[in-house]
């Protein structure tokens, strides 16, 4: 699976580490329910580092994104504008 991270790149990671993102996007759309913005950025940087965690690819790589974590300083507003379906991050397989 290829995640990117908005302002940062892409990234492969293992499919295992698809129900921790779940995990990690559940963390999102509470924080975000609740109005929490401290809340919402600790599991933004959980989601990133995650992440972060698998392989890093070629800046130049033009390869399909299988979900996107948005950027690190989403504020809330711009969170609730974006959410899909109860999901911060879209088509999380």
């Amino acid at each position: 699976m290829i995640v990117r991270v908005m302002g940062e790149g892409q990234w492969r990671i293992d499919d295992a580490l698809a129900g921790r993102l779940e995990e990690l996007d559940e963390e999102t759309e509470r924080a975000v329910e609740q109005g929490d913005q401290e809340a919402l950025a600790a599991a933004l940087h959980a989601l990133a580092e995650a992440v972060r965690s698998g392989e890093k690819l070629q800046d130049d790589h033009l390869g399909v994104s299988d979900a996107i974590v948005p950027p690190l300083d989403l504020t809330l507003e711009e969170a609730r504008r974006i959410i899909h379906d109860g999901d911060l991050i879209p088509d999380l397989p």
